[in-house]
């Protein structure tokens, strides 16, 4: 759209807005409501007021007056006299009728719940409500409403100790995405059955399934595991929060089990959630040592937590992830409902990895010779292996590489690592 169309839309927007109550903040499209999200209140405000101001953060348009002064749009949208003018429509019907007759006007309004609500009750041909909620992002997948329900569930002391035993990721803040991650076929399987599970929740408590929800991811390190786990997260729109057993115990001894509740309640408020327990053979490290009563108390505590937190009652996706499953007991085990296997990834697999994160490198690369040469290797090591040869590359003033670079970077790569312990191999 035109400039002066993207302005109407958002005076439309506002103006359909604050009229219908029945509108809520998941109808206002992600731009837009982040711009009026009030953080204290944890919501946008009625009414929208839009300023010559407004347009320019949301919108981008330096200078929107010269889009306003003249032609059919003055006559039905009108300013007031104050120094950052608002803007405002005068005559409802009009706008409309005109935002409607715009090329592309479809588009914007089927990409606008507000808009397409609107238009669908007036009977304009091709508007969907439906259509318009499929592709506009809901609130929970933004930082704004996450750091809204952390400053309202997080408060005291106490706060910035709790912030500091949880990584918590708004869904729009994941970089790596599910499309782009090499999967096995098996592990592509897994994920979309947890998300068609994740789309059901009411059916699944309507027939009473509750054992769902949990799931240990198994492999090396490096292999992907909370990669995968985070783009599951903005796959699903669901906040990611992260915790290591380790550091939660260690920190502050006295306070873990205490600790481990709140972040467990943290997982909650934030629903829907995953929540990311990093780390899980730490429990049978402790369970197996005779040292620190108050260690033991707190694992007895997590168990029970995972026993109490439900994807169906809570809205919460439990993964815990764990390099050595070996080391887990019967009574960890059988708290997962399914087990996500982390293999090093095979030569096709290797291939593949490397076209990816090559993708955006200048140079030519035979990856298949380069995917035999790296056999053992985790997706992270492979990535370890990019980063030296481009850092080799800037050494020498230069941002294209060769497969030499790459070759070169590899040889280095195993005498780093001369000793490759394959006992991961054994155990999945």
């Amino acid at each position: 759209m035109n400039e002066i169309c993207e302005i109407i839309e958002l005076l439309l927007t506002a103006n359909i807005y604050n009229k219908n109550k029945e509108l809520e903040e998941n109808d206002l499209p992600s731009d837009i409501r982040k711009h009026y999200w009030d953080n204290e209140e944890g919501s946008v405000k009625r009414p929208i007021n839009v300023t010559i101001e407004d347009i320019r953060s949301i919108k981008g348009i330096d200078n929107p007056n010269q889009y306003l002064k003249s032609g059919a749009t003055s006559t039905f949208v009108d300013f007031t006299d104050s120094y950052n003018k608002q803007l405002y429509i005068t005559t409802l019907d009009v706008a409309t009728n005109w935002f409607s007759k715009q090329p592309a006007a479809l588009d914007a309004i089927n990409k606008n719940p507000v808009l397409a609500s609107y238009y669908e009750e007036q009977g304009r041909e091709g508007a969907s409500y439906a259509k318009a909620k499929s592709v506009t992002k809901s609130k929970e997948s933004q930082r704004i409403w996450v750091d809204s329900v952390i400053n309202k569930v997080l408060t005291g002391d106490n706060k910035e100790e709790l912030l500091s035993l949880v990584h918590i990721v708004a869904p729009e803040d994941v970089r790596t995405k599910l499309d782009g991650l090499v999967l096995s076929d098996v592990q592509k399987k897994k994920i979309n059955k947890i998300t068609k599970a994740t789309e059901h929740l009411d059916y699944l408590k309507d027939i009473k399934l509750f054992e769902i929800g949990k799931i240990l991811f198994v492999g090396p390190p490096g292999t992907g595991k909370t990669t995968t786990a985070r783009a599951m997260s903005e796959r699903m729109n669901r906040t990611f929060v992260e915790v290591k057993l380790s550091m939660v115990a260690n920190q502050y001894l006295g306070e873990t089990a205490k600790n481990i509740d709140k972040i467990f309640h943290i997982a909650k408020k934030l629903s829907p959630s995953i929540l990311f327990i990093d780390e899980f053979d730490f429990i049978a490290k402790t369970r197996a040592s005779d040292e620190h009563s108050a260690l033991k108390r707190a694992v007895n505590t997590l168990l029970k937590a995972i026993d109490d937190i439900s994807l169906v009652d809570n809205d919460v996706l439990l993964i815990a992830a764990t390099n050595h499953p070996k080391l887990l007991d019967t009574a960890a085990w059988r708290r997962f409902d399914d087990v996500m296997k982390f293999p090093l990834p095979d030569r096709d697999m290797r291939k593949k990895i490397l076209e990816i994160i090559l993708g955006d490198v200048r140079g030519e690369f035979v990856t298949g010779y380069l995917a035999d040469l790296t056999e053992g290797y985790s997706g992270s090591d492979i990535r370890m292996v990019l980063r030296e040869a481009v850092l080799d590359a800037l050494c020498d003033d230069r941002k294209e590489l060769t497969q030499d670079d790459m070759l070169k970077a590899v040889e280095s790569f195993n005498e780093r690592i001369a000793t490759r312990v394959d006992e991961y191999e054994t155990e999945l």
